[in-house]
């Protein structure tokens, strides 16, 4: 039986994924994981950190048409070869690194546009040498890439507990006026769809207020006029969900047990919350899509390129859900 691949784009050539990944291959996990990997990086930047980093894997070098490949396991480095040129030395994260990210996206997501059954795996990305101010961040990226713009959901996942803001990277100045009863909506339901169909769960959700508290001494109040009709509208379509809810104590232990995701009006309202309760146990998972797309829930990190103390956690949390969840 073919076990169907996951396509992994090494992200930003001056940043810690590579490092993360070597140390996934070593990982006791690893060792019995079928699905084949294929990256999509610079063979000479892998080479290279590979060589300064003391870790030796081979590499398979593998064509574009992976039909082509057959056989694929994870003894070797599967690689498409994207050729970068480099600093001899690491070097800080610049708008250098645009078009070989560029072409390492366009070569990943062709690849899954073709076979909708592969996952898409990203290594961070730097929004702001990368993505400029042309989009708020990834996820906004691969959904306007895909024809999937606005219904992006980015979901920030956890066995025990997952979190999902309305808003994603957008300045707080902007949060208010991007809020709607239509995006809370659609959001969620995207949501419910992705546990029923992929996890087989029926699922709880909790949604925060916007306001402290969920009370304001302006006129117009978010928390009742958009959030409340919201719920109560998807209330009717049977969808178990309860709030708004006061963001500064709906992650209190005894509130989470009785939810499994809080959804959020802005990223950090529950992202903070959720990083602080999990560290790297937790995935990225951009819901919308023609396929699942995913990526470990942290940056670049570029201070720590080259040092060999970065947490693969994350990471390796990324492929025990597609093991397990998706797909062969």
């Amino acid at each position: 039986m073919n076990i169907e691949p996951i396509i992994i784009i090494a992200g930003e050539p001056y940043s810690v994924f590579l490092e993360l990944l070597f140390k996934t291959y070593k990982s006791r996990m690893f060792k019995k994981y079928n699905k084949p990997l294929i990256l999509i990086a610079s063979e000479k930047l892998v080479l290279k950190q590979m060589k300064k980093l003391g870790y030796s894997y081979k590499i398979n070098l593998i064509n574009k048409n992976i039909k082509k490949n057959k056989n694929l396991n994870n003894k070797k480095i599967n690689l498409i070869n994207v050729d970068f040129k480099f600093s001899e030395t690491f070097d800080k994260i610049s708008h250098k690194s645009s078009k070989y990210i560029q072409e390492c996206f366009d070569i990943g997501l062709n690849l899954v546009k073709k076979n909708k059954n592969y996952v898409l795996l990203n290594g961070p990305i730097s929004k702001k040498s990368f993505l400029k101010k042309k989009y708020l961040g990834v996820t906004e990226y691969v959904s306007k890439k895909t024809n999937s713009k606005n219904k992006e959901v980015m979901l920030i996942y956890n066995s025990n507990l997952a979190v999902s803001p309305i808003t994603t990277h957008l300045p707080i100045k902007h949060v208010t006026k991007n809020i709607t009863k239509k995006k809370i909506i659609q959001k969620i339901k995207i949501i419910n769809d992705f546990y029923k169909k992929i996890l087989r769960k029926k699922i709880r959700f909790a949604v925060c207020g916007l306001n402290p508290h969920c009370e304001t001494n302006d006129q117009f109040n978010e928390d009742e006029k958009i959030i409340k009709p919201a719920i109560k509208i998807l209330r009717e379509k049977k969808v178990n969900v309860k709030g708004p809810f006061s963001a500064d104590t709906i992650f209190l232990k005894k509130n989470i047990k009785n939810y499994d995701v809080i959804i959020g009006m802005y990223h950090d309202q529950v992202l903070t919350p959720i990083k602080t309760l999990f560290g790297f146990n937790a995935i990225n998972i951009t819901l919308g899509l023609p396929f699942i797309r995913m990526s470990p829930d942290h940056g670049p990190n570029n201070q720590m390129l080259g040092k060999n103390f970065s947490d693969p956690t994350s990471l390796i949390e990324c492929l025990l859900f597609i093991k397990k969840n998706c797909g062969n």
